[in-house]
């Protein structure tokens, strides 16, 4: 052979089939030598002169034991020799060798008797260092108990990526054993579902040698079908010392427990975030509703694909009857979010729509035990339990729902509600863990539930209160009058606004505006108080000026509360209005044919501060001009300046071609917000033309 290297004979040609050498040999330094029949080297391989230290030249034709044997083995090494030469069995043994520079080194020779091409005999034999190959021995032995015991799964893949080793631990991952796995292909083992991408990392570790390490793969294994298995798998390239590819070998360890862990501490920091979430995004306002949609947004999609909140009717109001204990429950359904399944929400109920569900509707039962209810695997039977009736049953169980929460929305030994969430396109059940972050949302929005309950009552009690204080006025004939009041927004109490019209002697006419500085049920009683004090003071035919003055007295009087109020005085026969304020915004004066204006009065104090003087002003008040009286809330916001919005009135008013009802809807329209803070009272007055 012109190349070094083993070689094996190819059934397809003549010729040879050159590979590279193994390397193993090498490794164990194995060396070649043959002797004749008489005992002297006739073959001295290039290994013997590295074992021995002689070269060729020195040992042909020398006799073996003589060269190399110590006397004391000289006899039983001849022995032996010729007893394999005479019998044609092999030898093996260890025999002292004495090496070129006079050391001795143990080495473990094996002979075979071969014949030649005469018909003599001749030995070769094979020869190597006893310490080295005690060595290999004790590595292969380590390293086969340490395969055979680790409870690391070990695999040998060759280059066509068929099996050639695995351990026990990777029989058990598989399921299948040694012998089922020997000359099989890797993807007539592996669980189809994962085989591409595995198979993919594996050929790039053998192509490349770069090793693959710690990749994690979920999945399940014949051995575990029902179990999702977590593993670390690392893969790296086989090679023999000459650098000839082998195959791969694949190292996998079971991290489930680990990957359990810590999917699980990731969860607790999601549920913890989601709290944090709620926390923030959950009662911002005192509007139910909207309580009960930042619920569901926050619940979808993160905890479920389908929520619904539904409050019991009866909790709405406390004037309406209490739901019985036994039959059906009436809900109104405050929000609802999907995520993936919006064709499903009709069949919860939409906004603000009242759903009856009978006594044995999981709801129902959620609501009058107080405790949560959780159907992990929802089947026919459930899903006709959680819908109102067959038909949305039907419509539940076409998106896919398999999975059911109902979570009690309970405050101060109360229940108000339930809460709702549904799977569908999520696969995974609900667990005990949802429970605890559904009823933590549940609970926190409960109480806003509650609060706003709770304000909404005192609030419409309020208003009430309010609505049944302000007069409802005869217009008298000079004046063409227009009034509104309009309570807060929804996310505070309603005020003290008020207005008046008050008929006085000789045909004049006293026009109020107040507001009682506060809210609540106090605020709309004292601004009664202070609306009949009015009344009762305008009939002494006082200036203005002194009519405040006395309001001021009365109204220190009411400790803690001020006011602000301005009062009018009209006289139709000299068309002319006397006007004092306490404390109270400028009224708008719109002149016939002429631009409005901001009447220039003495502000003054408001009333309640006690010992400020007041001033009357007279302003002309023609057939045709317009006056108009309102309270801050018109024109106070929290993001504009007051010159602004004041300019804003004005440009309203210039539009001479409304009515004074009009000239009302305008200004409301335009100037206030649902979310305004204070209660808004307009009143406004223009003279009729004498007949």
């Amino acid at each position: 052979m012109s190349e070094a290297g083993s070689f094996s004979a190819d059934s397809g040609s003549s010729g040879l089939l050159l590979e590279l050498p193994s390397g193993v040999l090498d490794a164990l330094g194995v060396a070649v030598v043959g002797l004749d029949t008489a005992g002297r080297f006739v073959w001295w391989g290039p290994q013997a002169e590295e074992l021995f230290g002689y070269s060729a030249q020195e040992v042909l034709g020398q006799h073996a034991a003589q060269l190399l044997v110590h006397d004391p083995d000289m006899d039983l090494v001849a022995r032996k020799c010729e007893q394999m030469m005479e019998s044609g069995q092999s030898w093996a043994g260890l025999i002292r060798v004495r090496n070129k520079d006079g050391s001795t080194r143990l080495v473990e020779f094996r002979y075979n008797r071969l014949p030649d091409k005469q018909g003599d005999f001749y030995a070769l034999g094979i020869a190597t260092d006893v310490s080295t190959l005690r060595k290999v021995e004790q590595e292969l032995a380590l390293s086969t108990q340490l395969i055979a015991q680790s409870p690391v799964a070990l695999e040998v893949l060759d280059t066509d990526l068929r099996y050639v080793a695995v351990n026990p631990a990777m029989e058990r991952i598989h399921g299948l054993s040694a012998k089922d796995h020997l000359g099989r292909g890797f993807r007539e083992v592996l669980p189809s579902g994962s085989v591409d991408a595995s198979e993919a990392a594996v050929r790039e570790v053998l192509e490349t040698g770069r090793p693959q390490v710690d990749r994690y793969t979920i999945g399940r294994t014949p051995a575990d079908p029902d179990k999702d298995h977590a593993w670390s798998v690392s893969v790296y390239r086989l090679e023999d010392p000459n650098g000839q590819v082998l195959g791969v070998a694949t190292s996998v360890v079971d991290v489930t427990d680990r990957h359990g862990a810590v999917t699980a501490a990731a969860q607790a920091r999601q549920r913890l975030a989601q709290i944090a979430e709620g926390s923030a995004r959950i009662g911002t306002t005192l509007d139910m509703h909207q309580t009960a949609r930042e619920l569901a947004d926050v619940a979808v999609p993160e905890l479920a694909d389908l929520a619904v909140v539904d409050v019991l009717d009866s909790a709405l109001d406390d004037r309406r009857p209490a739901t019985p204990d036994s039959g059906p429950a009436l809900f109104r359904t405050l929000a609802v979010k999907a995520a993936y399944l919006a064709e499903a929400t009709g069949a919860v109920g939409a906004a603000d729509q009242l759903v009856s569900y009978d006594a044995d509707r999981l709801p129902t039962q959620c609501v009058r035990t107080g405790q949560p209810i959780m159907v992990t695997r929802v089947d026919e039977w459930d899903l006709a339990r959680i819908a109102r009736d067959a038909g949305a049953a039907a419509v539940l169980a076409s998106v896919g729902i398999h999975s059911y929460l109902a979570i009690p929305l309970a405050a101060q030994g109360r229940a108000l509600g339930v809460l709702g969430l549904m799977r569908g396109r999520n696969q995974l059940p609900f667990n005990a863990d949802d429970v605890t972050l559904a009823g933590e949302l549940a609970s926190r929005t409960a109480v806003s539930l509650d609060n706003a309950r709770l304000y909404q009552s005192v609030r419409n009690t309020a208003v009430t209160l309010q609505r049944s204080l302000l007069p409802q006025p005869t217009p008298p004939e000079s004046l063409e009058i227009a009034t509104r009041y309009q309570p807060a927004g929804t996310s505070t109490e309603v005020g003290g606004d008020w207005f008046d019209v008050i008929p006085l002697a000789e045909d004049k006419t006293a026009l109020v505006v107040g507001d009682v500085m506060g809210s609540g049920i106090d605020a709309a009683a004292t601004m009664g108080r202070l609306r009949t004090a009015t009344a009762t003071l305008a009939d002494l035919d006082l200036p203005p000026a002194q009519v405040l003055q006395r309001l001021d007295k009365i109204t220190c009087g009411l400790d803690p509360y001020i006011a602000t109020c301005i009062y009018a005085e009209y006289d139709p026969h000299s068309d002319q209005c006397r006007i004092a304020a306490a404390g109270h915004l400028p009224p708008a004066l719109t002149p016939a044919g002429r631009p409005p204006e901001l009447l220039d009065l003495p502000s003054g104090a408001p009333l309640g501060v006690g010992g400020v003087p007041f001033e009357t002003t007279t302003v002309p008040l023609r057939p045709g001009d317009q006056l108009v009286l309102y309270t801050d809330g018109l024109v106070e916001t929290r993001r504009d300046a007051i010159d602004e919005r004041l300019d804003l009135l004005l440009r309203v008013l210039d539009d001479h071609d409304l009515s004074p009802e009009e000239t009302c809807d305008r200004l409301l329209e335009t100037l206030c917000d649902p979310d305004d803070h204070d209660d808004v009272s307009v009143l406004i007055a223009r003279p009729r033309p004498r007949p």
